[in-house]
C-alpha cells in the first residue's frame, strides 16, 4: 500500500432544509392558521481517528466531501428530516489543520475519536413560527442556514513507543524486522526504506510496545535533503529513540561524526526532538574487524552519558538485551496518556470578528455589505417571495445596514450586493 502522510481536502457540511408557507386546510375549518414546518437540520462533517488505517491514501483521490442537506419542512406543521453528517476515517495520529489559517482543528491521537470539522445548517423556520397575535397568517418562511465549508489539511504522524534513526544502510529495517512481525523491503543501497514501517514488539506475553523504522537521515535532511525529511514529523509523536550507527568500517565513515550529525539534524527540525531519550545500538559487530571500532565508539558514547548495546540485525546479537532495555526505558517513561500533543482537539467557536459587518462603496452607484450575520439572514430569505423580502428590509433596518447605507450615500435605486445576490436600495424613510 501506497504511504500517504499529508493530503488536503474540501469538507461541506449538509445545508439546513428549507422552512416552507402552509395552512390547516381542514373540514369545518375555512380559515386554518399558519401550520408550516421546519426544516431539517443538514448533516456534519466528522473526521475520525481508526486505528485499522495507517496511511491517508484514500483522501488523496477523492478530495471533496459533502454531508447530506436536511429535509424541507411540511404541512400540518412536520419538521423536515434531519440530515445524515457524514464520518471520514482517518489513521491515529492524523492532525487537521484549516487550510487558509493554519489553525489546529483536531489532533487525534486515540482509536475512535473525533472531532466536528463542518457543522450543518440549522433549518429555517417554517410560517408557522412566525405567527403571532399581531401577525396571524405569515406569508413567508426562512431557507435553511448554508452547511460550514473549508478546505483542510490532514497530516499524519505516527504514534509509536520507539523510534529507529540513523543512516541510510545502518541497519534499521533488519532490526524491526528481527524485533517484530514487520518485513520491511530491505537490501544493500541507500534509502531502501521510502516510508516509515510500524512493528509491535512483543517482550513477554504481559508487555508490548510499537516501534518505527524512519527512512534514513543524511546530513542537511531538515532542508530537504534525502528522503527523511520527509518522516521526520513522525519522530515528533515517539517517547525514545533508538540511534544506530554502524560499526562495520564498510562505509569509511566515523560513527561519532555520523552520531552528531543526526543528532543536529534533529534538533534543527524540532528542538524538542533534542530532549528525547536515546538509545545507542552499535550494529553490524559480526563483521570481521568490527569489536576493535565498536569497543572505542561504545567508550566514548558512555562516557557521554548514553546507554550502549553492541548488536547484529543480522545474526540476533544483542537483541534480546537491546529489547529488556528498551521496554524499561519506556516503564520509566510512564504511559502515552502522560505525554504532551500539539494539541487538545478543539471544536469551531465563532470568534468576535465573525458577527461584524460592514458596508463598502465599490462604484457610483453601488454597494456591498459584507459579515457573516447580514449574510446568514439573506441566506434564510426567500427573495421569491415578496412578505419575506420585507421581512428582510425590516431585518436590516433592525441591524443598521439601512442607516449606514444611507449614510455612505445610497440612494433610492443603487445596487447593493449580500453575498451573491443583487439588491435595489429601497429607502422607504425618503418617501
Amino acid at each position: 500500500m501506497q504511504f500517504v502522510d499529508q493530503v488536503e481536502i474540501h469538507v461541506k457540511a449538509g445545508d439546513g432544509g428549507n422552512g416552507i408557507v402552509a395552512f390547516r386546510r381542514e373540514k369545518y375549518i375555512p380559515r386554518g392558521g399558519p401550520a408550516g414546518g421546519d426544516g431539517g437540520r443538514g448533516g456534519d462533517v466528522i473526521i475520525q481517528a481508526d486505528e485499522a488505517l495507517n496511511t491517508l491514501v484514500d483522501l488523496r483521490y477523492k478530495r471533496n466531501y459533502k454531508a447530506e442537506r436536511g429535509g424541507d419542512g411540511g404541512s400540518n406543521n412536520k419538521t423536515g428530516r434531519d440530515g445524515n453528517s457524514l464520518v471520514i476515517r482517518v489513521p491515529v495520529g492524523t492532525i487537521i489543520r484549516d487550510k487558509e489559517t493554519g489553525k489546529v482543528i483536531a489532533d487525534l491521537v486515540e482509536h475512535e475519536q473525533s472531532a466536528v470539522v463542518a457543522e450543518g445548517g440549522r433549518g429555517g423556520h417554517g410560517n408557522a413560527h412566525f405567527a403571532t397575535s399581531t401577525l396571524q397568517t405569515p406569508r413567508f418562511a426562512e431557507n435553511g442556514d448554508p452547511g460550514e465549508e473549508l478546505d483542510l489539511v490532514l497530516e499524519l504522524k505516527l504514534l509509536a513507543d520507539v523510534g529507529l534513526v540513523g543512516f541510510p544502510n545502518v541497519g534499521k529495517s533488519t532490526l524491526i524486522s528481527r524485533m517484530s512481525a514487520a518485513k520491511p523491503k530491505i537490501a544493500d543501497y541507500p534509502f531502501t526504506t521510502l516510508a516509515p514501517n510500524l512493528g509491535v514488539v512483543r517482550v513477554n506475553e504481559f508487555k508490548s510496545f510499537v516501534m518505527a523504522d524512519m527512512p534514513g537521515l543524511i546530513e542537511g535532511a531538515h532542508l530537504g535533503a534525502g528522503l527523511g525529511h520527509q518522516f521526520l514529523r513522525h519522530i515528533e509523536r515517539t517517547r525514545l529513540l533508538v540511534h544506530i550507527l554502524d560499526v562495520s568500517g564498510a562505509t569509511g565513515r566515523d560513527p561519532l561524526h555520523d552520531f552528531d550529525v543526526i543528532n543536529d539534524e534533529l534538533v534543527s527540525f524540532n528542538p524538542a526532538l533534542g530532549e528525547l531519550p536515546q538509545i545507542v545500538a552499535l550494529n553490524k559487530v559480526d563483521v570481521p574487524g568490527a569489536a576493535e571500532l565498536a569497543s572505542e565508539v561504545a567508550e566514548a558514547l558512555r562516557n557521554r552519558g548514553y546507554t550502549v548495546h553492541l548488536i547484529s540485525a543480522v545474526t540476533g546479537q544483542g537483541i534480546q538485551e537491546l529489547m529488556y532495555t528498551i521496554s524499561d526505558h519506556l516503564d520509566k517513561l510512564g504511559p502515552r496518556e502522560q505525554m504532551p500533543v500539539d494539541e487538545a482537539v478543539v471544536t469551531f467557536t465563532v470568534e468576535p470578528e465573525a458577527e461584524r459587518w460592514e458596508v463598502r462603496r465599490t462604484g457610483e452607484n453601488e454597494f456591498v455589505v459584507e459579515g457573516r450575520p447580514v449574510e446568514l439572514v439573506v441566506a434564510r430569505t426567500n427573495i421569491a417571495n415578496e412578505y419575506a423580502l420585507r421581512r428582510l428590509h425590516r431585518q436590516l433596518e433592525r441591524m443598521g445596514v439601512i442607516k449606514e447605507l444611507r449614510k455612505q450615500g445610497a440612494s433610492e435605486g443603487d445596487t447593493v450586493r449580500i453575498r451573491d445576490i443583487e439588491f435595489e436600495f429601497k429607502d422607504e424613510d425618503a418617501r
